[in-house]
């Protein structure tokens, strides 16, 4: 019997499936874009504003607002209704934009960001849930193909966008570019997504959103700062190494005592959402280390412009985009998703694999690159949705919110981890292969991470021989990156094969589209179980 108190099903026509599609996809493509538009913008801006040692701040507000804010908007959304959650987050994102393009000094630029940050939280968890309230497990697939290639759009078009914005006009329009967009995705959702008035009653787990975010903070923060601004035996790191430690034990505590917890600990009982969750954060790890290492080969090695370095990494977007398009048609078509991830998985790794054998070299030619970065796309295009719709198809509706959130914040957090550990590693080789003169001459200037490519064109023009070395210990050290990362990308093979199939529904699971009989069979489907046509496929 369906509870009373429970939603009644959405029902929506195709046209206005269409309209709130492309509004939810406006609004995460706005939230993937400023994690890399302000990339090329930064050196401008630091020059406008003054402190460069604040300057990775600007990232690191908004990736750090972003992630503790997405569990909290996870269950906001399945106790308040997720259309004015989503419509408050729009809003909150275009006030960070305009504050941030506003900014007189850099403290209020990074201020400004972690508001924006606070937004996008909302757009990237309320985008993919708005999908789970209107689409079917059986029919999600495809969406949620084309809801993965707004991540693999929005990092290379980023940089493309802020070199030209800087360049044209003013480094401003780098946040002011969000307000027409935002404008456009507020517009299309207050028009076409019609959902019925949540009356849950409900109790807001505060206390458990705010140890999670301390949480999530002191580890980001140590991962940060450690072997950077500070050693990592310094008094500073250790003590957030042990708080991360504290408040995790306390979180735990906190959550088994609330009446509506914001992440429920009954989540990981389900052994699709211990797999999914885990794969995330490796396939997170992995893909935003590799995001963040290839420009600077491109760059350093190659000696290309910011703009062509964006340019040369269109093979990772296509088969991103091409690969998570595909993957999600075949998986409406078939109703099976496994076999995807598996697949995705280990393409991922032998194009990591490729890479740091075949593909980074001082005199690869860019084709050879090219061909393992494709590999890299296509594996993230047919891994990263599915593992968020097999969570999706495995809970119960009133937890949706919340397994889609939890997804999004450990992909996000793996990515924190993998630019902090990789680019530990990437520092700690290249001191390393640096000759001792080279290294303390290059000290005096900046360090040579600060050398930009018109400055190493520069530098092999009048000191040959130390630009010589130097290109040698970026590709050793960038090489070592790369070997680094294989045995992360293998160990998410072995969670896709871990990864257990379950028919995928024909509802929603708002209302009464869904009977027990339907749950009890999805606990207890073998693998290869193919979804029965037990009703009509409803958006309701």
């Amino acid at each position: 019997m369906s509870n009373p108190s429970a939603p009644s099903a959405i029902l929506i026509s195709k046209r206005q499936l269409r309209l709130v599609f492309a509004g939810l996809m406006l609004g995460m493509f706005l939230a993937a874009l400023d994690q890399t538009i302000v990339s090329t913008a930064l050196p401008t801006i630091v020059g406008d504003l003054g402190g460069l040692n604040h300057l990775s701040w600007v990232v690191t507000s908004y990736m750090l607002a972003s992630t503790v804010s997405t569990p909290l908007y996870g269950k906001l959304g399945d106790l308040y209704g997720r259309k004015k959650l989503f419509q408050a987050a729009i809003v909150i994102f275009m006030a960070g934009s305009i504050l941030a393009g506003l900014s007189q000094n850099m403290t209020e630029l990074i201020a400004f960001r972690a508001v924006q940050g606070l937004g996008a939280g909302g757009l990237m968890v309320g985008a993919q849930a708005i999908i789970g309230d209107i689409v079917p497990p059986a029919e999600r697939g495809r969406y949620m193909g084309v809801i993965g290639s707004v991540f693999a759009v929005s990092s290379v078009i980023g940089p493309l966008l802020g070199g030209f914005f800087t360049d044209s006009l003013t480094w401003r329009w780098v946040f002011y570019i969000n307000l027409p967009v935002g404008v456009i995705a507020l517009f299309v959702v207050a028009l076409a997504l019609h959902t019925p008035k949540v009356t849950i009653q409900h109790q807001i787990d505060y206390l458990g959103a705010a140890v999670l975010t301390a949480a999530a903070t002191s580890v980001i923060l140590m991962l940060t700062w450690g072997g950077t601004q500070y050693a990592w035996g310094s008094p500073t790191v250790v003590g957030l190494g042990v708080a991360t430690v504290v408040l995790l034990i306390a979180f735990v505590m906190v959550e088994r005592r609330a009446a509506e917890p914001v992440l429920p600990l009954r989540l990981f009982n389900d052994s699709i959402f211990r797999v999914s969750s885990t794969a995330s954060t490796i396939v997170g790890f992995a893909m935003f280390g590799a995001m963040t290492f290839l420009p600077l080969f491109l760059q350093t090695v190659h000696l290309v412009s910011p703009t062509l370095s964006g340019l040369q990494l269109l093979p990772i977007m296509v088969f991103v985009l091409s690969m998570s398009i595909w993957s999600g048609r075949r998986i409406s078509k078939k109703g099976r998703y496994r076999p995807y991830p598996i697949a995705g998985t280990i393409i991922f790794t032998l194009g990591f694999l490729g890479l740091a054998e075949f593909g980074l070299g001082l005199t690869t030619p860019y084709w050879r690159t090219a061909i393992f970065m494709a590999m890299i796309g296509a594996g993230l295009g047919l891994t990263m949705q599915v593992l968020v719709l097999s969570v999706q198809n495995s809970v119960d509706y009133k937890d949706l919110g919340v397994a889609t959130s939890a997804a999004t914040f450990f992909r996000s957090i793996g990515g924190s981890l993998g630019v902090a550990v990789f680019g530990e590693i990437f520092a700690n080789r290249l001191a390393a292969a640096l000759p001792a003169q080279l290294r303390a001459a290059q000290a005096h200037s900046g360090g040579v991470q600060s050398l930009t490519p018109a400055q190493l064109k520069e530098m092999k023009r009048i000191a040959p021989v130390q630009f010589e070395q130097l290109l040698h210990a970026f590709n050793h050290a960038l090489h070592i990156v790369f070997i680094a990362g294989v045995p992360f990308a293998a160990f998410a093979v072995i969670c896709a094969l871990m990864l257990r199939e379950v028919p995928l529904r024909r509802t929603t699971g708002r209302g009464p589209g869904v009977d027990a009989a339907e749950s009890q069979a999805m606990q207890e489907a073998p693998e290869t179980a193919i979804t029965p046509a037990r009703s009509p496929a409803t958006t309701g």
